[in-house]
């Protein structure tokens, strides 16, 4: 079963497929099957046109496997992992020429 442990929309720079992005939705996104755990850090590159546009585009989105073994969610580890987030997104976007602004959230963050 797949789960956002963490979720939030931020203002961020970058083109691809020639469109210019200006919004990103971050992500920590939690995995279990048959026994195994997973965690994922992810980020999604959208147009964001107007202030309702929230349109995710598929096009744009680098993901990283932080973590996988045997197990059950942990909430002591997921925290580790929330302090990661940041710089594992930075240098996901850096790859792609792309950025997020963290200082300019485009709504709260969503925890599951």
């Amino acid at each position: 079963m797949e789960i956002n442990v963490y979720s939030q929309y931020f203002e961020a720079s970058g083109v691809f497929s020639g469109v210019e992005r200006r919004g990103a939705l971050v992500l920590l996104i939690s995995d279990s099957e048959a026994g195994t755990i997973s965690y994922r850090a992810a980020v999604s590159f959208f147009p964001h046109r107007d202030e309702e546009d929230f349109a995710v585009s598929y096009d744009a989105y680098f993901e990283r496997e932080l973590y996988r073994a045997s197990g059950r969610r942990s909430r002591k580890r997921e925290e580790a992992f929330l302090t990661q987030l940041r710089a594992v997104v930075d240098d996901l976007a850096a790859g792609q020429g792309a950025s997020v602004d963290w200082d300019r959230p485009l709504g709260e963050a969503r925890r599951g």
